[in-house]
């Protein structure tokens, strides 16, 4: 089993400055462009978000990826027409032009087995919902938040039967990931392409699993925004900025310079 969290050093409970021109934009998707649903299926797409996600692609030069938790599939079911790159599943799948999606990992992974095993735990509890993932698996307790110590233990034991997964620990859920997979790593990979390289990274997210992107974005010189918990003490993180919630992110963004400004 492996689970890992990022140190966690005082950051400032603030706005961050305006989006530079030479920014490389790295967005989380729940959470951070759209509002954390009861499902993942149930999340809705705000009709302006396409069209914003489209001028700051052009805006930058095309230096905007999405790095998600979620598979490149899902995502592009949701935002049809995005022009960036997409990081799925924390990393391990990686779309550079739009069609072909590429795995990232090498693990080998009996996915119809770890995902059975995983609805096997979670059937005494219909409040529990198992997300079946390309490459992992989560156990959503949003429904009952009191299941959360029942998670923790089921996933934990199901990362000790299925070695080379990692246990991740996320919003309100436990996901098992391919084991040396991350999105600071996606960030990373990223940052090394023409698109973005020499460029700021900026990287928002919400969650525990967007510290790791938050700390390599600030290592390189950038800026890591924290999307929620605005009161002082809410929801530590890496970050030095922060936003209450996606609308919140949209304004910000909306105020991006156009490009070499």
């Amino acid at each position: 089993m492996t689970m890992t969290r990022p140190d966690m050093p005082t950051r400032q409970d603030c706005d961050p400055p305006d989006l530079p021109g030479n920014a490389a934009l790295f967005l989380d998707f729940d959470g951070c462009l759209v509002e954390i649903a009861l499902r993942p299926d149930a999340i809705h797409v705000p009709p302006d978000l396409p069209g914003r996600l489209a001028r700051l692609h052009e805006r930058l030069g095309g230096a905007v990826a999405l790095i998600s938790g979620r598979d490149i599939a899902d995502l592009r079911r949701h935002l049809p027409d995005f022009p960036g790159a997409i990081a799925g599943s924390h990393g391990a799948e990686l779309s550079l032009d739009g069609r072909r999606i590429e795995a990232v990992h090498d693990a080998a992974i009996d996915l119809a087995a770890l995902h059975a095993a995983a609805r096997n735990l979670a059937a005494p509890y219909p409040a529990l919902l198992v997300e079946a993932k390309p490459h992992g698996v989560s156990l959503h307790y949003r429904a009952d938040p009191a299941l959360r110590g029942f998670a923790e233990d089921a996933m934990a034991r199901l990362a000790g039967d299925f070695p080379g997964m990692a246990l991740q620990p996320a919003k309100m859920a436990m996901e098992l990931r391919p084991a040396g997979i991350g999105k600071g790593g996606a960030l990373a990979r990223l940052m090394g392409l023409n698109a973005f390289a020499g460029r700021m990274p900026v990287y928002a997210g919400d969650d525990l699993t967007d510290e790791p992107a938050m700390a390599e974005a600030q290592a390189r010189g950038g800026i890591g925004i924290k999307i929620g918990g605005i009161k002082i003490g809410a929801g530590e993180t890496v970050a030095r900025y922060r936003l209450p919630d996606p609308a919140a992110l949209a304004s910000w963004l909306d105020r991006a310079p156009e490009d070499g400004e």
